[in-house]
């Protein structure tokens, strides 16, 4: 098995080369360019538009929270003369409340399409990122109640693709549990 892999056999047709009359180091090697100064590179100023968006979003963004906790109390808001008609029960009253939260979920989705389209773009400023960041905590921090899980699981989805988007190395382990029993050995021993 030939392991040097060549194709011929080495000839060695003799001889040593007589270095005797040569000069070593006579003459140094050219010493390397040293690396040009690094340019003053003017600090980045955005277009004013780009600014604006930031600003929009950076107010959305605060106001997310807020706006989300309203819509809540807003179709919360059940008067009681309406709990005691025909058309009026307890669980109209939840299925009224989580409407809200749900048409707010919509409006959050939009909102993190567009914020994704200024990332992408590269005009997002760190501000906003931050922003965003704090407003999913925020968010999470409402403890809502809201009976309706899959409507708890919606909102932690979007709370979460936010996030991904984000900041996609990190973990988050701020979601609220889903009350529903996964067991159903657990669920008969209520």
């Amino acid at each position: 098995m030939d392991i040097s892999s060549k194709q011929a056999e080495t000839v060695d047709w003799g001889g040593e080369v007589d270095y005797s009359g040569y000069e070593w180091f006579k003459d140094p090697p050219p010493r390397p360019e040293p690396p040009p100064q690094p340019t003053m590179m003017d600090n980045y100023v955005p277009q004013p538009g780009v600014i604006e968006q930031n600003e929009a979003f950076d107010f959305a963004l605060k106001s997310a929270p807020n706006v989300l906790y309203a819509r809540f109390k807003q179709f919360g808001q059940v008067s009681t003369p309406f709990l005691n008609t025909p058309f009026g029960n307890k669980t109209d009253m939840y299925a009224v409340i989580q409407l809200g939260v749900l048409a707010w979920c919509s409006e959050f989705s939009e909102l993190i399409d567009a914020l994704k389209q200024l990332g992408f773009e590269g005009n997002m400023f760190v501000s906003t990122r931050t922003q965003a960041l704090k407003t999913c905590e925020d968010i999470l921090k409402l403890n809502l109640d809201i009976e309706m899980q899959i409507i708890v699981m919606y909102l932690s989805s979007q709370v979460a693709r936010l996030r991904r988007f984000l900041d996609s190395d990190r973990q988050w382990d701020d979601y609220p549990k889903p009350k529903f029993p996964i067991d159903p050995g657990e669920y008969m021993k209520q």
